[in-house]
């Protein structure tokens, strides 16, 4: 049994708050913030990489919720998917990977085609396009038949960019036979993750069966949406007028790597006893391929191309070794950051590590209600903190990432209100529990509203530094280069615990007591 806590640590992680110059489209100068503005001008404060190298990604490919906690949680720098994969597309090691050469032998003995399912963006965060390119690629230089599942994005990319992504798509597709676009849906129906099924039926049923709006040109189909006002995230799963669903031989390729999004089709796809919504067509019993692993529930289902690297000594791990206690709480959009990712991509808690989710409101986009669920979040947070269980807390307030993807700038600057009263209360509530409070983020991106090229929403992630603010601890900040691997070696510094030596991290703090 652990000994009882007294002193909480905790990591309170402001998903999408980055740190920017003040602006008209900077959601968080805008917002009336004074316990924000007064915590940064009272503790120690400083800003920390979470892009780029500093988190594992290619020089000026924006951060993301994955690996942004990924990396928190590890105190390790991995070299992530996105450029690991490309990294075999540019030396030409691709057609050798084992997972798609038994994908290629097993079409070529059914004769069946091969049904690539993927975000078509050069986002980076859960795809990219150039990989996609590269699978269709190399199944058709086989004589495999390719259909494509296009999942349109609107979210790491303009909100009304689809049709860039498309006419390329097109182009690769003119110039390949038996390689043609299916089906177009937009991500909020494809790659739902808040268990709206209703959604994924959708984006299913024209998947698996074809069923649904039939378009001709997948270009004068976009054109008649946008003047609809529906932009690329919210277009309705359509069909190819000539696809004619899957077939009895046909296999599957998710081509996204990142896990979060893609669980809830995956799930519905490979399934033998599915119950969220009714399946008028099964394919559970076809071959499943996909570029990484999803879900500890997936893996034996579906054969990964680029199977996961654990990272060893997670700060979890060091918790548990240490016989410590440790909370996780988030809402549901958040949940598996704060878990899975912040974990390493392990699904089990461990040892005296508990967890609480919160339900995410219901609604269509999340400007229609910025608060979310962080007032709930936030009573449940203040009685952990009080409770006095736990070694550390660690706690994602999804807010200011996902009401900034909504590209609603007043919406915006309500969600930080919200979230400053928040921490108005979490500081009051540690400093009571005579605690330590760590604030934080995993990358930017309410902080930029308007794009800077054409002045329209802004919805995607941005490169910029994200804050660190240090409340209740009798330690500073240095002023050296930082990123988000170093978060986690300065909370084992605050609780006087040896950081694994692989770690790539290093403590913030300058020498002194805890």
């Amino acid at each position: 049994m652990a000994p009882m806590a007294q002193n909480p640590i905790v990591l309170c992680i402001l998903d999408g708050w980055g740190e920017a110059t003040a602006a008209p489209d900077n959601a968080i100068s805008s917002a009336h913030t004074p316990t924000w503005n007064r915590i940064k001008s009272t503790y120690p404060f400083r800003t920390l990489g979470a892009s780029g190298p500093a988190v594992g990604l290619p020089e000026g490919q924006m951060g993301n919720s994955e690996v942004g906690h990924m990396t928190i949680g590890s105190g390790q720098i991995m070299f992530q998917d996105l450029p690991r994969i490309s990294k075999t597309i540019d030396d030409g090691t691709l057609p050798l990977n084992p997972a798609l050469q038994d994908l290629i032998s097993t079409l070529k003995k059914t004769g069946g085609a091969c049904h690539i399912m993927g975000l078509v963006s050069n986002g980076g965060v859960h795809s990219h396009i150039n990989h996609i390119k590269a699978l269709m690629g190399e199944l058709h230089k086989n004589g495999i038949p390719v259909y494509l599942h296009a999942f349109l994005d609107g979210r790491d990319t303009p909100p009304a960019s689809a049709k860039i992504f498309l006419q390329e798509l097109i182009h690769f597709c003119h110039q390949k036979p038996n390689v043609d676009i299916a089906t177009i849906s937009g991500r909020y129906d494809a790659m739902d993750r808040d268990q709206n099924w209703q959604r994924t039926e959708k984006a299913y049923n024209a998947i698996v069966s074809a069923q649904g709006p039939i378009f001709q040109d997948p270009l004068t189909m976009i054109d008649h949406l946008y003047q609809q006002g529906i932009t690329d995230e919210f277009i309705p799963p359509h069909v190819n007028q000539n696809y004619p669903g899957v077939g009895a031989h046909d296999a599957f390729l998710m081509a996204n790597f990142r896990a979060d999004r893609v669980r809830q089709l995956l799930t519905a796809l490979t399934a033998e006893d599915f119950k969220d919504f009714k399946r008028v067509q099964t394919v559970f019993d076809h071959r499943f391929y996909g570029m990484t692993e999803y879900a500890s529930w997936l893996t034996p289902l579906i054969t990964a191309l680029f199977p996961s690297q654990m990272l060893q000594q997670t700060l979890g791990e060091v918790l548990e070794e240490q016989q410590m206690t440790q909370y996780r709480l988030a809402e549901t959009e958040k949940y598996a950051h704060v878990t899975y990712f912040f974990n390493g991509g392990r699904e089990d808690p461990f040892v005296g590590e508990e967890r609480l989710v919160i339900p995410t409101p219901k609604v269509a986009t999340y400007d229609e209600k910025p608060e979310m669920a962080a007032l709930e979040l936030t009573d449940h947070l203040c009685k952990a903190i009080e409770s006095q269980r736990y070694d550390l807390i660690v706690v994602n307030y999804a807010n200011a990432d996902m009401v900034g993807h909504t590209g609603n700038l007043q919406a915006s600057i309500k969600a930080v209100e919200v979230l400053d009263t928040c921490l108005n209360k979490i500081e009051a509530s540690v400093l009571t529990a005579r605690g330590k409070l760590l604030i934080t983020a995993d990358h930017g991106n309410i902080e930029q509203m308007l794009s800077e090229k054409n002045g329209k929403p802004h919805t995607a992630h941005t490169c910029s530094p994200v804050p660190a603010v240090l409340i209740g601890a009798d330690r500073t900040f240095h002023d050296l280069p930082a990123g988000l691997a170093d978060i986690a070696p300065t909370i084992l510094d605050l609780l006087n615990i040896k950081k694994p030596s692989h770690w790539d991290g290093q403590s913030l703090l300058t020498p002194g007591n805890s």
